[in-house]
Protein backbone atom coordinates (compact mmCIF):
# COMPACT_ATOMS: atom_id res chain seq x y z
CA UNK A 1 0.00 0.00 0.00
CA UNK A 2 1.75 3.46 -0.80
CA UNK A 3 0.93 6.59 1.11
CA UNK A 4 0.94 9.91 -0.99
CA UNK A 5 3.06 12.91 0.43
CA UNK A 6 -0.14 15.01 0.11
CA UNK A 7 -2.04 12.73 3.06
CA UNK A 8 1.22 13.15 5.18
CA UNK A 9 0.57 16.26 5.27
CA UNK A 10 3.69 19.41 5.81
CA UNK A 11 6.10 18.57 8.70
CA UNK A 12 5.94 22.14 9.34
CA UNK A 13 2.29 21.78 10.20
CA UNK A 14 3.25 19.94 13.47
CA UNK A 15 6.35 21.69 13.92
CA UNK A 16 6.40 24.10 16.77
CA UNK A 17 9.84 25.73 18.02
CA UNK A 18 11.13 24.97 21.85
CA UNK A 19 10.87 28.01 24.08
CA UNK A 20 13.99 30.19 24.24
CA UNK A 21 14.80 30.10 27.90
CA UNK A 22 18.07 32.65 28.63
CA UNK A 23 18.86 33.78 31.73
CA UNK A 24 22.08 34.25 31.79
CA UNK A 25 24.06 37.21 33.80
CA UNK A 26 24.59 39.23 30.75
CA UNK A 27 21.37 38.28 28.64
CA UNK A 28 19.86 41.30 28.84
CA UNK A 29 22.37 43.46 27.91
CA UNK A 30 23.70 41.06 24.75
CA UNK A 31 20.40 40.82 23.28
CA UNK A 32 19.81 44.61 23.06
CA UNK A 33 23.28 44.44 21.34
CA UNK A 34 22.33 41.57 19.30
CA UNK A 35 19.30 43.69 18.09
CA UNK A 36 21.28 46.50 17.44
CA UNK A 37 23.66 44.79 15.63
CA UNK A 38 21.33 42.99 13.63
CA UNK A 39 19.78 45.99 12.50
CA UNK A 40 22.80 47.01 11.00
CA UNK A 41 24.06 44.10 9.07
CA UNK A 42 24.23 44.73 5.57
CA UNK A 43 21.66 42.95 3.27
CA UNK A 44 24.01 40.44 1.67
CA UNK A 45 25.21 38.86 4.72
CA UNK A 46 22.40 36.29 6.06
CA UNK A 47 22.52 34.00 9.11
CA UNK A 48 23.96 30.82 7.26
CA UNK A 49 27.21 33.36 6.65
CA UNK A 50 27.06 33.84 10.55
CA UNK A 51 26.51 30.49 11.71
CA UNK A 52 29.76 29.82 9.43
CA UNK A 53 31.75 32.59 10.89
CA UNK A 54 31.02 31.15 14.49
CA UNK A 55 31.82 27.58 13.76
CA UNK A 56 35.09 28.53 11.89
CA UNK A 57 35.96 30.89 14.56
CA UNK A 58 35.66 28.52 17.17
CA UNK A 59 37.35 25.75 15.13
CA UNK A 60 40.34 28.81 15.07
CA UNK A 61 40.08 28.85 18.82
CA UNK A 62 41.39 25.12 19.18
CA UNK A 63 43.89 26.02 16.39
CA UNK A 64 45.59 29.00 18.63
CA UNK A 65 45.41 27.24 21.22
CA UNK A 66 47.62 24.14 20.15
CA UNK A 67 50.07 26.43 18.26
CA UNK A 68 50.08 28.59 21.94
CA UNK A 69 52.40 25.29 22.99
CA UNK A 70 55.00 26.89 20.44
CA UNK A 71 54.22 30.56 20.67
CA UNK A 72 52.22 31.84 23.83
CA UNK A 73 50.91 34.69 22.06
CA UNK A 74 48.40 32.70 19.93
CA UNK A 75 46.62 32.92 23.49
CA UNK A 76 45.61 36.75 22.35
CA UNK A 77 44.60 35.54 19.11
CA UNK A 78 42.19 33.06 20.58
CA UNK A 79 40.42 36.23 22.54
CA UNK A 80 39.69 37.46 18.66
CA UNK A 81 39.08 34.20 17.75
CA UNK A 82 36.81 34.21 20.51
CA UNK A 83 34.93 37.25 19.95
CA UNK A 84 34.09 36.53 16.37
CA UNK A 85 32.77 33.45 17.20
CA UNK A 86 30.28 35.25 19.83
CA UNK A 87 29.13 37.51 17.21
CA UNK A 88 28.45 34.27 15.04
CA UNK A 89 27.15 31.81 17.47
CA UNK A 90 24.93 34.60 18.62
CA UNK A 91 23.57 36.71 15.85
CA UNK A 92 22.76 34.60 13.31
CA UNK A 93 19.42 33.65 15.50
CA UNK A 94 18.66 37.06 16.29
CA UNK A 95 19.52 39.00 12.48
CA UNK A 96 16.90 35.64 11.26
CA UNK A 97 13.90 37.02 14.09
CA UNK A 98 14.83 41.12 13.06
CA UNK A 99 14.16 39.96 9.05
CA UNK A 100 11.49 37.58 9.89
CA UNK A 101 13.44 34.85 7.78
CA UNK A 102 13.20 32.41 10.55
CA UNK A 103 13.78 28.82 9.56
CA UNK A 104 13.40 26.74 12.87
CA UNK A 105 13.98 23.35 12.08
CA UNK A 106 16.97 24.21 9.88
CA UNK A 107 18.66 26.50 11.89
CA UNK A 108 18.55 24.47 15.20
CA UNK A 109 19.76 21.61 13.20
CA UNK A 110 22.87 23.07 11.59
CA UNK A 111 23.38 25.63 14.21
CA UNK A 112 23.97 23.30 17.11
CA UNK A 113 25.47 20.46 15.14
CA UNK A 114 28.35 22.78 14.03
CA UNK A 115 28.69 23.81 17.69
CA UNK A 116 28.97 19.99 18.98
CA UNK A 117 31.76 19.32 15.75
CA UNK A 118 33.35 22.73 16.84
CA UNK A 119 33.70 21.84 20.61
CA UNK A 120 35.69 18.70 19.23
CA UNK A 121 38.28 21.26 17.94
CA UNK A 122 38.23 23.81 20.47
CA UNK A 123 38.62 20.96 23.13
CA UNK A 124 41.36 19.07 20.90
CA UNK A 125 43.64 22.07 20.75
CA UNK A 126 43.26 22.37 24.09
CA UNK A 127 44.50 18.70 24.92
CA UNK A 128 47.38 19.62 22.32
CA UNK A 129 48.36 23.02 24.12
CA UNK A 130 50.56 21.74 26.77
CA UNK A 131 48.21 24.07 29.10
CA UNK A 132 45.52 21.49 30.00
CA UNK A 133 45.76 17.94 30.34
CA UNK A 134 44.35 16.00 27.73
CA UNK A 135 42.36 13.85 30.12
CA UNK A 136 40.78 17.01 31.79
CA UNK A 137 39.99 18.13 28.47
CA UNK A 138 38.34 15.03 27.45
CA UNK A 139 36.71 15.50 30.24
CA UNK A 140 35.20 18.20 29.81
CA UNK A 141 34.34 17.80 25.70
CA UNK A 142 32.30 14.62 26.90
CA UNK A 143 29.95 16.70 29.78
CA UNK A 144 29.57 19.16 27.35
CA UNK A 145 28.36 16.49 24.47
CA UNK A 146 26.22 14.54 27.43
CA UNK A 147 24.57 18.22 28.84
CA UNK A 148 23.71 18.91 24.96
CA UNK A 149 21.88 15.71 24.62
CA UNK A 150 19.86 16.16 27.81
CA UNK A 151 19.10 20.09 26.51
CA UNK A 152 18.20 18.69 22.96
CA UNK A 153 15.66 15.79 24.56
CA UNK A 154 14.16 18.59 26.98
CA UNK A 155 13.38 20.54 23.58
CA UNK A 156 11.94 17.70 21.52
CA UNK A 157 9.60 16.63 24.82
CA UNK A 158 9.32 19.27 26.49
CA UNK A 159 9.28 22.21 24.51
CA UNK A 160 11.89 23.77 26.44
CA UNK A 161 15.19 25.15 25.20
CA UNK A 162 17.63 26.12 27.63
CA UNK A 163 20.86 28.25 27.02
CA UNK A 164 21.47 28.92 30.53
CA UNK A 165 22.34 27.24 33.85
CA UNK A 166 22.37 29.30 37.35
CA UNK A 167 23.01 32.11 35.33
CA UNK A 168 25.53 30.92 33.52
CA UNK A 169 25.27 30.72 29.67
CA UNK A 170 27.88 30.38 26.60
CA UNK A 171 28.75 34.45 26.60
CA UNK A 172 29.57 34.03 29.77
CA UNK A 173 31.91 30.76 29.17
CA UNK A 174 33.59 32.67 26.21
CA UNK A 175 34.69 35.31 28.98
CA UNK A 176 36.01 33.05 31.00
CA UNK A 177 38.39 31.63 28.32
CA UNK A 178 39.42 35.25 27.58
CA UNK A 179 40.22 36.28 31.06
CA UNK A 180 41.69 32.70 31.17
CA UNK A 181 43.88 33.18 27.95
CA UNK A 182 45.50 36.94 29.45
CA UNK A 183 46.20 34.64 32.65
CA UNK A 184 48.04 31.87 31.18
CA UNK A 185 50.31 34.66 29.75
CA UNK A 186 51.49 35.64 33.62
CA UNK A 187 50.81 32.39 35.35
CA UNK A 188 50.30 28.98 33.84
CA UNK A 189 49.92 27.01 37.30
CA UNK A 190 48.63 28.15 40.54
CA UNK A 191 48.63 26.54 44.08
CA UNK A 192 45.69 24.80 45.23
CA UNK A 193 46.13 23.11 48.53
CA UNK A 194 50.05 23.60 48.42
CA UNK A 195 50.32 22.30 44.52
CA UNK A 196 51.15 23.09 41.95
CA UNK A 197 48.45 23.00 39.27
CA UNK A 198 47.89 24.13 35.61
CA UNK A 199 45.59 26.89 35.67
CA UNK A 200 43.33 25.21 33.15
CA UNK A 201 43.45 22.05 35.05
CA UNK A 202 41.68 23.55 37.81
CA UNK A 203 39.28 25.39 35.79
CA UNK A 204 38.72 22.55 34.01
CA UNK A 205 37.88 20.01 36.78
CA UNK A 206 35.22 22.88 38.08
CA UNK A 207 33.68 23.24 34.52
CA UNK A 208 33.52 19.51 33.94
CA UNK A 209 31.85 18.84 38.36
CA UNK A 210 29.83 22.20 36.90
CA UNK A 211 28.24 20.65 33.93
CA UNK A 212 27.45 17.15 35.71
CA UNK A 213 25.19 18.88 38.82
CA UNK A 214 23.86 20.54 35.75
CA UNK A 215 22.98 17.44 33.71
CA UNK A 216 21.92 15.10 36.75
CA UNK A 217 19.34 18.50 38.19
CA UNK A 218 18.19 18.79 34.60
CA UNK A 219 17.59 14.78 34.42
CA UNK A 220 15.93 14.29 37.36
CA UNK A 221 13.38 17.53 37.12
CA UNK A 222 12.41 16.45 33.58
CA UNK A 223 12.59 13.02 33.92
CA UNK A 224 9.82 14.06 37.16
CA UNK A 225 7.99 16.55 34.54
CA UNK A 226 7.66 14.02 31.96
CA UNK A 227 6.55 10.90 34.55
CA UNK A 228 4.13 13.51 35.59
CA UNK A 229 2.63 14.35 32.23
CA UNK A 230 2.30 10.76 31.06
CA UNK A 231 1.17 9.08 34.47
CA UNK A 232 -0.25 5.44 33.79
CA UNK A 233 -3.12 5.21 36.18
Amino acid sequence: MSTSISSCGNPLDAFAPAERIQQSLVAGTEKRALVWLAHRVPSRINSDHLTLLGFVSQCLVGACYALARLNPDMLLAGIVFLALNWLGDSLDGTLARVRNRQRPRYGFYVDHLSDSIAAFFLMTGLAFSGYVHPAISLGMLIAFLTLSIEVYLASYTLGEFRLSYWKFGPTEIRILLAIGNIALLRHSTITVLSRKVLLFDFGGVIAIAGMGIFLIASAVRHTRQLYQQERIS
